[in-house]
């Protein structure tokens, strides 16, 4: 563990758990954001945190989450959002932006999640007040333009029963009118949802929709 002025750098999923379960225990205000499910919080097996999850019943705490368009894609992780909304009373929108992991408990203290060395992750725990209000606000402006999970799951229904198919014709380079005719789709309705599945995927060209596809586990 390294701490410096109001900022503490602990190393691991483990670590940062035993310093902050505490914390979770007593937040009544809990912001997170993430660009999939696999945040160092869902993915620990610990009976502590699993206890902490069964004890925060709906109406103890305040909780958003701000995911990722790409994980609508998926039904499975479409499916566990919905089960997180309706068993912990999770407020949860989506997001086309590429975010950070970051959580923010009481507007008073942030985790923000670093990068991989030597197999484990690093994470910074932040009090210094200005730097939380700054990653607060940064939250905020992306928290309000972002769309309810009802909402865009609903919009991305379709697309998602189709995304298999329009990634597989686009890694094979057919043309928009052969590919149309393969989905039973008229050209303009194909083009939209393209158009579509690229947004969620946050990509601007049609190759990068491809490799962050791949990069997914989607095709």
């Amino acid at each position: 563990m390294q701490t410096g002025e109001a900022v503490t750098i602990v190393h691991g999923e483990q670590e940062l758990l035993e310093r902050t379960m505490h914390l979770f225990t007593a937040a009544t205000d809990v912001a997170c954001a993430a660009n999939d499910l696999a945040t160092w919080a869902t993915t620990q097996s610990t009976d502590e945190f699993a206890e902490l999850v069964r004890e925060r019943r709906p109406g103890d705490v305040r909780l958003r989450k701000l995911y990722r368009s790409v994980l609508l894609l998926d039904p499975v992780a479409a499916r566990k959002l919905a089960r997180d909304r309706d068993r912990h009373g999770a407020h949860i929108r989506i997001t086309t932006d590429e975010i950070n992991e970051t959580i923010i408990l009481d507007r008073r203290l942030v985790i923000l999640a670093g990068d991989l060395s030597a197999g484990r992750r690093s994470y910074s725990i932040i009090t210094q007040r200005e730097a939380v209000q700054g990653v607060t606000s940064l939250f905020d402006a992306a928290w309000r333009p972002a769309t309810e999970l009802d909402v865009y799951d609903t919009q991305i229904a379709e697309i998602r029963q189709l995304a298999p198919q329009v990634l597989d014709l686009l890694s094979q380079g057919v043309k928009d009118e052969a590919a149309a005719r393969t989905l039973r789709l008229g050209v303009r309705t194909y083009r939209r949802r393209v158009a579509e599945l690229m947004d969620a995927l946050g990509a601007e060209s049609r190759f990068q929709a491809g490799v962050r596809a791949r990069e997914l586990g989607l095709v």
